[in-house]
């Protein structure tokens, strides 16, 4: 048998033609084993997959193989986030089409998936570009529509000027376009929203039941979706000041019994009070313009400076009538959270401490820590938001926080003014509705039609879908479907008139990964979006693995979109991933040239260790910085290209390498060491095998002599490893798998390499190896699948290790023969004894008075009492 070294540019290739050939990945709906549903969250076809796609997509393949094996019917299918403003630039900066760009990087990166040999499903390929599948999106759409969860409205939003075009918060940087570098606007405009908000309890309380899901994922959307209790008060204005005799305006509260530390009412640029006083005062009204240059994420607005104007409107306090408040206009405060208006209470707020510090207007503290004397409890810089008793709050002084917020809402519920209650109690959430309309050509078309008769008209089911025109021009900014004029112009499905116009907004991207994991169980049907037994059948997924920056927005719209599915009869549950695991990113040194621009990973020759490492360049021998390690990014050029690995090493090296580095949510530091060190265990595997090959009876050999020691060492290195491997892929914990199969690669090492050659000599240890590396091979597969296949040829099986079962393991080779107690003696721990699990007290008895240390504490003598507790511990009375 052949002990060259494994060649995997040749042998890879060859086994991933035979798995498509045979469709052994393609999965069946009427198959009748249970169903496994694993997905890994589809990529954006920028160019190329990178590293962090082999690492996920690894993950994702060995969860599927394993199962697979286990006896489930596996679904495991990729697709494509193809709509994108990414794809206008590159039509912009490259003049082409951005069809013709997304389908060439598609080609080129579903390639580079095959060239990893995933176990994955291509028959159920989509693109959510394509008319096939946008078309049902657009008809869950007018399905929401219909159902009352979606409405058009107006709304505030990131307006690029330059670009012109709606922007994302996370667009938005220092205030300014990303990619226009224009300097960003507010604008009010009418915008598609799905209702999300009607969900926002029902999404909160359901990630209790989510126990599959990381605690750090399920904390962020709880956050994000931001339930708070408190009051809505109102506040009396003194109408003389008031700029046409408004007479109130409404606070909403979490902290009422703060109310005695107010020192100032403000409103949001955007209150309908605000933009009353600013008709009146030209200052005022150049403020609030001032406000709408900076962007809507509440993350920029906490950071920015806190700014105000001082409308000289004044507020009367709820508990005090002789006590008025200034009304501020402020840039801190948000028009569509609560009412758009607050009190601020400076010393138990640092943004409102921040405030009044900076327009001089003093603060009062109303909560003192415990234990600190309230007479000389000050605040000047930081607020104190923590817990403690009420002070310079008359009736409240002396109370809890939460007695006072009982006390406070009890007295305003009771009072009135204008025969209403003054407060009374509500419940918010920080959770607004999803604005979808964005201003550009390449995304889902929404179905709509403007009329002048009619008005807003859904375009009829039988028309869809709404397909985007190929003759575009991206000659200049700015959405390039209002100016298609023959595409834009339509007849009113209504009326008939011919002078209507389609909307020419299209879906935000993250509408279309929304849902697509649902469009995977059957996405051959042509007439509806999913097929409602096999969806319901195959649904949820119950494995799903991506990045943690997907934790909140995809997630949550996600949960969203599968609830109005449901609402609507698409779907029959309400939450769409039953396991969702966050796995960590791959990262990497980073190397600075003498000119301060970076040298990638192979432009770079690395000597020496530890503190002597130094670098410099390939082509030169210039000196070059090495850098700290951070994630993989084009601009810092620490990237390393997956097709150099997989033509260098193979894929199951870089598979192999991805998964034993590091725990699978934590980051995984690129090395070439490393790459190198698994490479030679894949060789190892190789060579063993190869050696062993000659000297290994047929599958399924008779097992003899169950009793020989070494016949013992390798079923319980094998069975113990079976346990092992498959309790840690269950538990996504993939490094240690892989350290479990170091070790019994080491046990059979030790078998083929050992110096008595018991493979060659003893017929029931060969027959017990045999046994062992089927099981080794049957292990490796999901991890190094194309390795497995030439070994498990090797070894003489007629059919595929990637269609075979996951072997059964044989409890009684998990127990020890032997158990280790603790001996004491007079009450301390002195040494430990091995003795046979089943042994009589006697036979524990003669082994601990033997042991040195125990003979040394009885000098001589006689103990006075053994004490044996079975199976715990032995103490030597003395």
């Amino acid at each position: 048998m052949s002990t060259e070294r494994y060649n995997a540019r040749e042998t890879e290739p060859r086994w991933q033609r035979l798995w498509e050939e045979r469709g052994i990945f393609s999965t069946r709906n009427d198959n009748p084993k249970p169903k496994y549903y694993v997905l890994e969250m589809f990529p954006y076809p920028s160019g190329r997959i990178h590293m962090g796609h082999v690492r996920n997509y690894t993950m994702g393949d060995v969860v599927a193989r394993y199962m697979r094996a286990k006896g489930h019917n596996v679904l495991h299918p990729m697709g494509w986030d193809a709509f994108g403003m990414p794809a206008e630039n590159a039509a912009m900066q490259n003049k082409t089409h951005p069809a013709k760009w997304t389908y060439e990087n598609i080609a080129t990166m579903k390639k580079q998936l095959k060239s990893m040999g995933l176990s994955l499903d291509w028959n159920r390929e989509i693109a959510t570009c394509d008319p096939s599948y946008y078309k049902h999106q657009q008809r869950m759409f007018l399905d929401f529509l219909k159902a009352g969860l979606v409405e058009r409205k107006q709304s505030k939003v990131n307006w690029d000027p330059v670009d012109q075009t709606v922007l994302a918060n996370e667009q938005v940087i220092d205030g300014r376009g990303w990619r226009s570098g224009a300097l960003v606007e507010q604008r009010e405009l009418t915008q598609w929203f799905f209702k999300i908000s009607k969900y926002s309890d029902e999404l909160l309380t359901a990630l209790d039941t989510l126990d599959r899901w990381p605690d750090k994922v399920r904390i962020m959307q709880r956050n994000w979706i931001g339930r708070s209790e408190g009051l809505l008060v109102r506040f009396a204005l003194d109408t003389k000041t008031t700029p046409a005799g408004e007479s109130e305006v409404e606070i909403f509260t979490t902290r009422p019994d703060t109310l005695f530390g107010a020192k100032f009412v403000a409103l949001s640029p955007d209150h309908p009070l605000a933009a009353e006083a600013a008709k009146k005062n030209p200052a005022l009204a150049s403020f609030i313009e001032e406000c709408r240059h900076t962007g809507t994420a509440q993350a920029e607005i906490d950071t920015a400076e806190k700014q105000g104007f001082d409308t000289g409107i004044k507020a009367v306090h709820p508990l005090d009538s002789s006590w008025q408040l200034p009304v501020y206009v402020a840039n801190f405060v948000l028009m569509d959270y609560g009412t758009g208006a607050i009190f601020g209470c400076p010393a138990h707020d640092q943004r409102d401490l921040d405030f009044v510090n900076k327009y001089g207007l003093g603060n009062i503290p109303v909560v003192c820590p415990e234990g600190q004397d309230p007479a000389s409890f000050v605040i000047t810089d930081t607020a104190y938001d923590g817990d403690g008793r009420m002070i310079n709050s008359r009736f409240l002084d002396g109370m809890t926080i939460t007695e006072a917020k009982e006390e406070i809402a009890k007295r305003l519920e009771s009072a009135t003014f204008g025969n209403r209650a003054v407060a009374q109690r509500q419940v918010n959430f920080r959770l607004r509705d999803w604005g979808i309309s964005r201003q550009r050509y390449w995304g889902c078309p929404i179905p709509i039609i403007h009329c002048e008769t009619c008005g807003v008209v859904p375009v009829p089911v039988k028309d869809l879908p709404v397909q985007l025109p190929d003759d575009i021009e991206f000659d200049r900014p700015g959405n390039p479907l209002d100016r298609h004029t023959k595409w834009k112009t339509v007849s009113c499905p209504q009326c008939g008139t011919a002078h209507a116009r389609r909307e020419t907004d299209t879906m935000d991207t993250f509408v279309d990964s929304s849902w697509y994991f649902a469009r995977f169980t059957d996405p051959w049907n042509e007439n509806t979006p999913t097929t409602r037994d096999v969806v319901d059948r195959m649904m949820p997924v119950d494995q799903y693995i991506g990045g943690v920056e997907h934790a909140i927005l995809h997630l949550l719209y996600s949960r969203f979109f599968t609830r109005a599915m449901k609402a609507t009869g698409h779907i029959g549950m309400d939450e769409p991933f039953a396991g969702m695991f966050t796995q960590g990113m791959v990262v990497h040194e980073t190397y600075k040239k003498p000119d301060g621009t970076f040298a990638s990973p192979a432009e770079v020759t690395i000597e020496g260790d530890g503190k002597t490492r130094r670098g410099s360049l390939l082509t030169t021998g210039e000196p070059i910085e090495i850098g700290s390690i951070e994630k993989m990014s084009k601009s810092k050029r620490n990237t390393v290209d997956p097709d150099d690995i997989i033509g260098t090493y193979g894929a199951d090296t870089a598979r192999w390498f991805m998964l034993s580095d590091s725990p699978p949510d934590r980051d995984v530091i690129w090395s070439e060491e490393g790459v190198q060190g698994a490479n030679r265990f894949v060789q190892r595997i190789w060579r063993l095998v190869n050696i062993a090959a000659p000297h290994l009876p047929p599958s399924g050999t008779p097992l003899t002599d169950l009793n020989n020691e070494a016949v013992l060492t390798v079923r319980r290195a094998a069975h113990r490893t079976l346990a092992d491997v498959s309790s840690a892929i269950e538990r996504l914990r993939f490094n240690t798998a892989i350290a479990k199969l170091y070790t019994f690669v080491g046990v059979l090492a030790d078998v083929v390499d050992g110096p008595a050659k018991l493979l060659e000599t003893n017929t029931a240890v060969a027959a017990a190896s045999r046994e062992a590396f089927d099981i080794l091979l049957r292990l490796i597969s999901p991890m190094m699948p194309h390795l497995a296949e030439q070994c498990w040829q090797i070894l003489g099986h007629q059919g595929l290790v990637s269609e075979a079962q996951w072997p059964e393991i044989e409890a009684n080779l998990l127990v020890d023969d032997t158990i280790t107690l603790p001996v004491q003696v007079n009450g301390k721990k002195r040494a430990d004894v091995t003795v046979a699990r089943n042994a009589a007290n006697p036979e524990i008895e003669a082994a601990v008075l033997a042991l040195d240390t125990v003979k040394s504490a009885l000098d001589g003598k006689s103990p006075r009492k053994v004490i044996i507790v079975p199976q715990r511990i032995v103490n030597v009375v003395v």
